[in-house]
């Protein structure tokens, strides 16, 4: 069965980004990276929760054990938030300071670390190319794991957990790389898929192993099977989709973030539906998010 239209949230957001399904209070999250704010979704009542963000937040994580916690990739570095009263503990911040880059997409590993990749939105202060992938530990740590990256996008993990997909969006291309489960160590950097349409952005895996890849510019989202191949496209009526997630009964919801960010006057007219969330029913369920396993040193 092919995805089918079921509903659509009026987010009305400017950079809609990063959802991600909660089991926990059974709500939709996501950011919308402009307006510095966390937003969340009763699916059942349609009621729509914001919690302001004193940094724009480019992707987060759940984390094991502690509901009401997120990890979160702001635009200097990633943190711990506390969403009842907004408090941070501050974990590293590579990118403070004039650095031209931010932290953009980021996703939970199957064995509990988390991933968050850096762009370039200021090419007189960064070179084109000098964002990065970077990887937290339980500990809190962060390393680097990939550079010369324009745009980071596209994280996702197989269900195996053993291969990584990355895209750098102005490139057009989707990367896989073989990981080692134990070290976290990436190797193998191949292509996955040359894009055609649009820019890759934001992904996510469903349980037969497939990457669905929302298309910045191009208003769809594409199914590709493991071995690269387009088997699905699911039209949006947004022009720039940002990331899907799965979520609701059994999973079998696709949600889809998307933006309004840079669209002219007539784009806008003529799509009003730029900045919300679609809801598609999938005959393929997807994976529950991972969680981040925080298990830090003393000291933090």
């Amino acid at each position: 069965m092919a995805a089918k239209l079921v509903g659509t949230v009026a987010a009305g957001d400017i950079l809609g980004e990063g959802p991600v399904w909660n089991p926990a209070d059974r709500r939709l999250w996501w950011t919308d990276i402009q307006n510095r704010r966390l937003r969340s979704l009763d699916p059942n009542s349609g009621q729509v929760t914001d919690v302001a963000t004193p940094e724009r937040v480019g992707s987060y994580a759940l984390v094991a054990g502690a509901p009401g916690v997120f990890l979160v990739a702001f635009e200097t570095g990633l943190g711990l938030l506390t969403l009842a009263d907004g408090a941070i503990n501050w974990l590293e911040r590579p990118e403070l300071g004039e650095t031209g880059r931010r932290f953009n997409d980021g996703r939970v590993d199957r064995q509990g670390r988390f991933w968050a990749g850096t762009m370039v939105e200021n090419s007189d202060l960064a070179a084109k190319d000098s964002a990065a992938l970077w990887r937290t530990d339980a500990s809190g740590a962060l390393t680097i794991c990939e550079t010369g990256v324009q745009i980071s996008n596209g994280l996702a993990f197989s269900p195996d957990g053993r291969t990584v997909y990355f895209a750098d969006s102005p490139r057009q291309q989707i990367y896989a790389y073989d990981l080692d489960p134990d070290t976290g160590a990436i190797s193998g950097k191949r292509l996955f898929a040359q894009v055609e349409r649009g820019y890759p952005d934001g992904a996510t895996v469903d349980s037969e192993g497939c990457l669905w890849s929302a298309r910045w510019g191009a208003g769809e989202v594409v199914r590709h099977a493991p071995d690269g191949r387009e088997i699905e496209v699911v039209k949006t009526a947004a022009s720039q989709p940002t990331c899907p997630a799965f979520g609701g009964d059994g999973l079998k919801t696709l949600f889809v973030t998307s933006a309004s960010e840079d669209l002219s006057t007539t784009e806008r007219a003529e799509q009003p539906s730029a900045g919300d969330v679609f809801m598609f029913e999938v005959s393929v369920p997807g994976l529950a998010e991972c969680e981040f396993k925080f298990a830090p040193p003393r000291s933090i």
